[in-house]
C-alpha cells in the first residue's frame, strides 16, 4: 500500500477527550473515529489490526474444535421472554419494535438464540460435544461508555457456546476453551492470567476472567508472580486428551489470582512477599459454565445412551476483539506511539523513501516494495513528499514493527537502513540482505 494513496488521517495533537493511552493513540493514528457516544467507525488502519486479531481468535477456536456460524444482531424478544431474561436484563438492552409492532432487541449476547438453534436440530447425544461460535457486533447501552473502544456501547464479540450431555463432559469443553484462550492471548503478544470470577447461583469454580496487567487497567488485581513465567500450551495440544487439558487447568489455577471483587486478603497475605504481585488489570476474556440455566427453560434436550431425554449442559466463552486492540496498545507502547506485536501489526514493514522523486531512491523503494509484496508481506510504502522528521514520526506513531529507510547516501552505496521499532536498533545493510532478513 502506497501511503500517498492510503486513507490515514493522522492527528498532530492529542485529543482532549482521550483519557487513556490507547484511546489517544487510536484517535491520533486514525484507527477509529467516534460517531456518537460509545459508537465508533473502524478506519482502514484499525480495521487491518482488528482483522488480524480476529484471524488469530478464529484459528485457535477452530483448533480447539469449535465451529463457526453467524447469528444476527437483531433478535426476537420472544426468545428472551422464554428464558426469563427479557425483563431482568435491565436498561443496557436496546429494545425496539419492527413495523408490525413485534418486540425486538439489539443483541447484547446470544445464549437464547444459539440454544434455539441447537434445540431445533440436535436430538441425540451422538451429536455431542458441540461448540458453536461467532464473531458479531453486540450492543449494550452502557451508562458510562469510556476509554474509546475499551468500553463502548457497540462492540465486536467472539462468543462461543458449548453443549454437552453431562457436567463432566461440559468441564472438558470448558478446559478446551481455557487452553484456547491461553494460546490466543499469547499469540496476540499478551500475558493473560486466568482469575476466578463470580459464578453467581451456579456455584463451583468454573468461571474465569482472563486479565492482562497494565498500568491503566480498570481494576486492581492480585496474583502470584510465577504466572508470568508459566509455559503456554503448544500448538500441537491434543484437545481430546481429557487428562492433559485438566492438567493445564489445574496448573494455571494452582496459585492465587483474583480481581478486586474476588480478592481474599488473607490468602494473598499468605504468599511470600517476594512472590506477591499487585497491579492494575484489564479483562480481555471471560469463560463460564452455567449448566442447564438456558436448556431447562428452553427445552434443549437430547436423547441419551439410556434412551431417555437429558437436558444439555452449556457454557459460554467470550473475547472482545474491539476491546483487545486497545488492550494490546496499553501493554505495548512508548512515548513515540504504538509498538505492535508482529502478529497483529497493520503492516509487517514500512518502506520510507527519504527523497521521493529521486530516481535512485524511487528505484530502490520500488524494488523493495515489489519483492516484499510478492513474498506475501503487508507493506506500507511511504512515498509522500513529507519531510524526513514527519515520515519517521508517522512510522513510529503507527507502530509498524520494521522500518526500511531508503536515502540518497545509502542507496549510492547499494545499502538501506533497517530499524526495529520495538528496540530502536538500526542496522545498515545491502538491499539483498535487507530482503533476506525481512522475508525470512
Amino acid at each position: 500500500m502506497r501511503l500517498s494513496r492510503y486513507f490515514l488521517p493522522i492527528l498532530k495533537e492529542n485529543p482532549k477527550e482521550a483519557e487513556i493511552v490507547s484511546h489517544r493513540l487510536m484517535l491520533r493514528t486514525g484507527m477509529v473515529r467516534q460517531q456518537s457516544q460509545g459508537i465508533y467507525s473502524w478506519l482502514p488502519l484499525g480495521k487491518r489490526v482488528l482483522d488480524k486479531v480476529n484471524a488469530i481468535i478464529r484459528e485457535e477456536q477452530n483448533r480447539s474444535g469449535a465451529i463457526e456460524l453467524l447469528m444476527p444482531t437483531l433478535q426476537s424478544a420472544e426468545l428472551w421472554q422464554e428464558s426469563g431474561r427479557y425483563e431482568a436484563y435491565g436498561k443496557e438492552m436496546l429494545r425496539i419494535k419492527d413495523r408490525q409492532e413485534r418486540p425486538m432487541l439489539y443483541g447484547p449476547t446470544n445464549e437464547e438464540m444459539v440454544t434455539d438453534i441447537f434445540r431445533s436440530y440436535v436430538k441425540s447425544y451422538k451429536s455431542l460435544p458441540l461448540n458453536l461460535y461467532h464473531i458479531q457486533l453486540k450492543f449494550r447501552d452502557e451508562i458510562r461508555p469510556r476509554f474509546g473502544t475499551m468500553r463502548s456501547r457497540e462492540f465486536l464479540m467472539k462468543d462461543a457456546y458449548s453443549f454437552d450431555l453431562t457436567k463432566e463432559d461440559a468441564i472438558h469443553s470448558y478446559n478446551k476453551m481455557f487452553v484456547a484462550y491461553l494460546r490466543t492471548f499469547a499469540r496476540l503478544g499478551l500475558r493473560a492470567i486466568p482469575m476466578r470470577a463470580d459464578t453467581g447461583p451456579i456455584g463451583g469454580n468454573h468461571s474465569h476472567e482472563f486479565i492482562i496487567l497494565a498500568d491503566t487497567g480498570e481494576s486492581e488485581v492480585f496474583c502470584h508472580k510465577d504466572f508470568i513465567d508459566f509455559d503456554i500450551p503448544a500448538a500441537d495440544t491434543d484437545f481430546d486428551d481429557v487428562a492433559a487439558l485438566q492438567g493445564v487447568f489445574d496448573k494455571w489455577t494452582s496459585l492465587y489470582a483474583a480481581t478486586s471483587e474476588m480478592h481474599d486478603a488473607a490468602a494473598f497475605d499468605a504468599i511470600a512477599d517476594g512472590n506477591k504481585l499487585s497491579a492494575r488489570g484489564i479483562e480481555v476474556g471471560h469463560i463460564f459454565y452455567f449448566g442447564t440455566k438456558y436448556s431447562e427453560p428452553m427445552g434443549a434436550k437430547v436423547q441419551g445412551p439410556d434412551g431417555k431425554e437429558h437436558l444439555v449442559h452449556m457454557g459460554s466463552y467470550g473475547i472482545g476483539p474491539t476491546r483487545l486492540v486497545p488492550a494490546i496498545i496499553e501493554a505495548s507502547h512508548d512515548e513515540n506511539g504504538i509498538i505492535w506485536p508482529a502478529s497483529v501489526a497493520p503492516f509487517d514493514v514500512v518502506v520510507i523513501n527519504m527523497k521521493s522523486g529521486d530516481a535512485a531512491c524511487d528505484g530502490a523503494c520500488d524494488r523493495l516494495y515489489e519483492a516484499l509484496n510478492n513474498a506475501g508481506k503487508d507493506v506500507l510504502y511511504d512515498d509522500t513528499d513529507d519531510r524526513a522528521g514527519t515520515k519517521f514520526a508517522t512510522a513510529d506513531l503507527i507502530g509498524v514493527p520494521l522500518q526500511v529507510i531508503v536515502g540518497p547516501r545509502s542507496v549510492a552505496s547499494g545499502e538501506v537502513e533497517v530499524k526495529d521499532r520495538k528496540t530502536g536498533a538500526r542496522e545498515t545493510m545491502t538491499i539483498e540482505a535487507a530482503l533476506n532478513r525481512l522475508i525470512g
